[in-house]
């Protein structure tokens, strides 16, 4: 029987127990719960509070890429505009420049036409000089000599006449 004292149930152990238990309770309750609830509130908001930054930046950095993107596409349509306007500007003054050759072209061409002019009438000028030189020369020589009237005439006429001839030639 000695056995069964041992695994006797004492009700005074047991409320005893019981009323350490609550006691221990009680006491790690007020010092030990409260202030680790209390730490773990603490904890807890500033997790949240972590989350809140996050979040706020990543939206921040969404608003930046989103930002970022429209400024791109705005420059890239900018940088096909100057382009655009840059072929339009070269292609006007390659137009302006091959006008401007063409009119100096035609200038240089007209001026060439008038200097071939001027120096084909000094030319016809310096040729009627000459003749009139020549026959001012033939003259002389023709009156120092004796001629008849008749003689006289028939070499006016021809030299007349060859006058006539080179200068049909020459137009």
């Amino acid at each position: 029987m000695q056995s069964l004292s041992i695994i006797s149930v004492n009700l005074w152990h047991v409320l005893f127990a019981l009323a350490n238990l609550a006691i221990i309770y009680v006491i790690v309750r007020r010092f030990l719960f409260k202030p680790v609830n209390k730490v773990l509130d603490e904890r807890r908001a500033e997790i949240d509070g972590i989350y809140a930054k996050a979040e706020k930046a990543s939206a921040e950095a969404e608003e930046s890429r989103l930002n970022y993107a429209a400024a791109m596409e705005a420059a890239e349509q900018t940088a096909n505009q100057l382009i655009m306007e840059a072929s339009r500007d070269a292609e006007r003054r390659g137009n302006e420049i091959e006008s401007e050759a063409r009119s100096r072209a035609a200038d240089i061409r007209r001026q060439a036409e008038t200097d071939a002019m001027l120096e084909r009438r000094k030319a016809e000028d310096d040729i009627r000089r000459e003749i009139a030189d020549v026959s001012t020369r033939l003259t002389g020589k023709l009156l120092e000599r004796e001629i008849s009237e008749a003689d006289h005439r028939a070499l006016i006429d021809s030299f007349l006449q060859e006058i006539g001839t080179e200068n049909d030639t020459d137009k």
